[in-house]
């Protein structure tokens, strides 16, 4: 053999073996310096050592070993690529089957938080059961069936068979767009499992409000009549309402203003709440029966929506608000009347009582028993009784005015008052023991007995006691 070809070999069989040693630390890693967590799951969900662990569809590592804790969870030793090593604080571990028929075709999805800036797992860490979710076999949901309904869950794939019979086309197309509803329904439901206990107190609280809505049910009956009212009364103000709705932008932005201030005033009202509690629990029995008034004040307020607007002009209270306006207007002033500014109804009415004071001050002492009220009194009877029986008096009062036959002539009204000329000129009027010139008399001077002081009230009034008419 010539000595070129051997030492050709011999250079190839140690190529060979370096090739060898290489791939062996390629595969071993250099003496196990691979990232690996331990997922704790409830049950393994048949993951066998090799399955795939992905990260959004992509390879991301395998399943390393599986073994059987004490508490009877699954611990899967998950060996992670160094593309996604370490492993985000909350990633979630979830065993999933790679088709719907097959043997030990799982795999393990990890899905990482949004946030990765935070604390990671380490190597060799734990990532714990209320991260994990393992999968659930049909064979399990199916072993929890009795046969009976079983044998029902064949009747119905049966029918489905018939009912999909010839229509294979379009069920296929249904399908095709039932997929997104499935994956998003699968992400919600995902999410309610997330929180058992707060979707265990969800149900609880449902269970509840329906048996509370259900021992309620004339109440909800008589509610949704009213809404329904409500909304019909509404809907036949189709003008009011899209006016509304044009100004609700400028009052939404005035109302930001006072919602704001709102919030020091709500810490105010809160002892006055806390206050109110045991209050409202004794309004209780008083709701109760409000609850009849509420009802038998239907029909007044319907009459009284036929009162507030009606069809027609002038005949509603809205248009009754609307006349209040100007008629405010007028009473209060000012207006322009006659080409002038002049004060309203209401100040130049107290203008007018201000200026009868003096008047109603001088008339005043003749409101009385002697006065104007005793000369009514007078129609009602002619005398007073004494010992001997009735008595009556008369007096008699001649003025100015008086008409009578000459020599007393009707004086001219619009010459000055003078008397003096009279006296003495009228026969017999001495004799008969009447005089003139009584112009100062004081109210009441008819009556007898009375002192100076009773006629001129205490002096303040200008009048003369002594003019009093002739007789007893």
């Amino acid at each position: 053999m010539p000595r070129s070809t051997a030492i050709g070999r011999t250079a190839a069989v140690l190529a060979l073996v370096g090739a060898v040693v290489v791939v062996l630390v390629l595969l071993l890693g250099g003496g196990g310096s691979a990232y690996t967590v331990t997922a704790k799951f409830v049950n393994a969900s048949q993951l066998v050592p090799g399955n795939r662990v992905s990260v959004a569809g992509v390879s991301a590592g395998s399943v390393k070993e599986i073994e059987l804790a004490d508490d009877g969870q699954a611990l899967v030793e998950l060996e992670v690529s160094d593309d996604y090593a370490p492993l985000p604080a909350g990633t979630h571990a979830t065993i999933r089957s790679q088709s719907l028929s097959g043997i030990a075709n799982r795999y393990v999805d990890l899905d990482l938080p949004e946030d990765r800036s935070g604390e990671t797992v380490g190597d060799r860490g734990v990532i714990e059961q209320s991260d994990t979710t393992s999968e659930v076999d049909l064979d399990q949901l199916f072993n929890s069936l009795d046969e009976e309904t079983v044998g029902d869950l064949k009747s119905v794939i049966k029918g489905f068979q018939r009912s999909y019979d010839g229509v294979g086309a379009q069920a296929n197309r249904g399908f095709y767009y039932l997929n997104p509803f499935l994956s998003t329904s699968r992400r919600v439901f995902g999410e309610l499992n997330r929180d058992q206990r707060a979707l265990e107190s969800l149900i609880v609280d449902s269970a509840s409000l329906t048996e509370a809505l259900a021992s309620r049910a004339p109440d909800i009956e008589q509610l949704v009549g009213n809404l329904n009212g409500m909304m019909g009364a509404i809907g036949r103000r189709e003008a009011e309402l899209a006016s509304a709705i044009g100004q609700l932008p400028d009052f939404m932005r005035q109302f930001n203003t006072t919602a704001v201030n709102l919030r020091a005033a709500l810490d105010d009202v809160d002892p006055l709440v806390d206050a109110s509690k045991p209050v409202a629990v004794k309004l209780q029995p008083f709701t109760a029966r409000l609850r009849g008034f509420a009802r038998d004040s239907v029909p007044t307020i319907q009459q009284l929506d036929a009162i507030v607007r009606r069809e027609g002009a002038a005949n509603d209270l809205i248009e009754l608000t609307r006349l209040q306006v100007p008629l405010a207007r007028i009473g209060v002033g000012p207006v322009n009347r006659n080409g002038q500014s002049r004060r309203g109804a209401l100040p130049e009415s107290a203008q007018a009582l201000d200026d009868s004071l003096p008047q109603l001050s001088f008339f005043r002492p003749y409101i009385t028993a002697e006065g104007i009220s005793g000369w009514f009194d007078d129609f009602g009877h002619s005398g007073f009784p004494d010992a001997i029986g009735g008595i009556g008096r008369v007096g008699l009062t001649m003025n100015t005015f008086s008409v009578g036959a000459p020599p007393l002539p009707i004086p001219d009204l619009g010459a000055p008052i003078d008397l003096s000329g009279l006296e003495g000129n009228i026969p017999g009027i001495e004799a008969l023991g009447l005089d003139l010139q009584n112009l100062r008399r004081c109210p009441g001077s008819n009556e007898r007995g009375l002192t100076a002081e009773q006629l001129t009230q205490n002096g303040t009034i200008d009048c003369d006691p002594s003019q009093v008419p002739p007789g007893p």
